[in-house]
């Protein structure tokens, strides 16, 4: 079942172990496309029209969005850019729901950025860290009860977050105050604190949800 919304099942076609190590051969396929510079013209040439055959074997012409149609929520998570198994774009982060000393439900995520996530020279892009945090607070949010669309995200960067090492993201809900719900994250390298993050999150009316995500059963 998905976690992002409880009792619908994860989409067949994105939940797979088969579709996982698609997502992880073209992951590292963009972090070598980063990093590597003395490749000769001919090869990139080559290279990229190997790339555009393996497009076209999957099923998919040159037009842009291609066979691409609106999915139910319920099989989001498999697809997130952060934390999606089924995504070439999420840097992985593998993600646990733990329980705090005070009995709340908390999200604890592990993970690496690589090549493609820089921002200055050897360390993560900003925009990138707060992308992290609004999806952890986001589950955070969903495993304490209180799901809910970020209203405001507010992020600290206290340290430059390094590329290629292990970062620890927690994330828990701080208060709920009818349908706001304020959270926060933490994010670490090792035992230095490189970000944290406050976010309020609203919960929309079920007219407004409707509206939205269309009904649910």
């Amino acid at each position: 079942m998905s976690e992002a919304a409880p009792g619908i099942p994860d989409s067949a076609a994105y939940a797979t172990p088969e579709r996982a190590e698609l997502a992880s051969a073209i992951r590292n396929l963009i972090d070598t496309v980063m990093s590597v510079e003395d490749v000769e013209a001919e090869t990139l040439h080559t290279v990229a029209q190997e790339i555009e055959q393996l497009t076209f074997r999957l099923g998919r012409g040159r037009d842009e969005g291609a066979g691409y149609r609106p999915r139910s929520h319920g099989d989001y998570l498999p697809r997130s850019p952060i934390v999606g198994e089924a995504s070439p774009l999420s840097p992985r982060l593998d993600w646990e729901i733990v329980t705090r000393d005070d009995g709340s439900q908390a999200v604890e995520a592990r993970g690496t950025f690589g090549a493609a996530y820089e921002g200055p020279p050897s360390f993560v892009h900003g925009g990138w860290v707060a992308c992290a945090f609004d999806e952890v607070l986001g589950i955070a949010n969903i495993a304490s009860g209180n799901p809910g669309m970020t209203a405001r995200l507010v992020v600290h960067y206290r340290k430059p977050t390094p590329l290629f090492r292990e970062l620890l993201l927690r994330a828990w809900v701080d208060r709920v105050e009818g349908r706001r719900v304020m959270s926060r994250a933490e994010m670490y390298d090792g035992d230095t604190l490189t970000a944290e993050a406050e976010g309020l999150f609203v919960q929309p009316r079920p007219e407004l949800a409707e509206k939205y995500f269309g009904p649910r059963s």
